[in-house]
């Protein structure tokens, strides 16, 4: 007969961790420097794929657009999370204590 082993309790990435309880010290600001970041890295990459398209050192329109497609979509989708958590923000702000 094989044992069973017992379930252990699931962990929180520390990215959504309650405060206190973060393991490698990241918090709000370290995730949202890292969001920021990495919009910023695809828009540059997409600066650069643009680039590189009109002095024809050989890239393809359809790398442009899709560096130019992934970069947009990166920036919206941040918009909507940064609205979110402004929107959580105020609803919080409006509680009674």
């Amino acid at each position: 007969m094989v044992a069973i082993s017992p379930i252990s309790a699931p962990t929180l990435p520390s990215s959504i961790q309650p405060a206190g309880e973060t393991s490698s010290g990241n918090g709000f600001q370290d995730v949202f420097s890292s969001a920021v970041g990495q919009v910023e890295t695809m828009r540059q990459t997409a600066s650069s794929t643009v680039q590189k398209f009109l002095s024809g050192e050989g890239e393809d329109l359809h790398t442009v657009a899709i560096a130019t497609q992934e970069a947009d979509l990166a920036f919206e989708m941040f918009q909507q999370v940064r609205n979110k958590v402004v929107s959580a923000y105020q609803e919080i702000m409006k509680m009674q204590m």
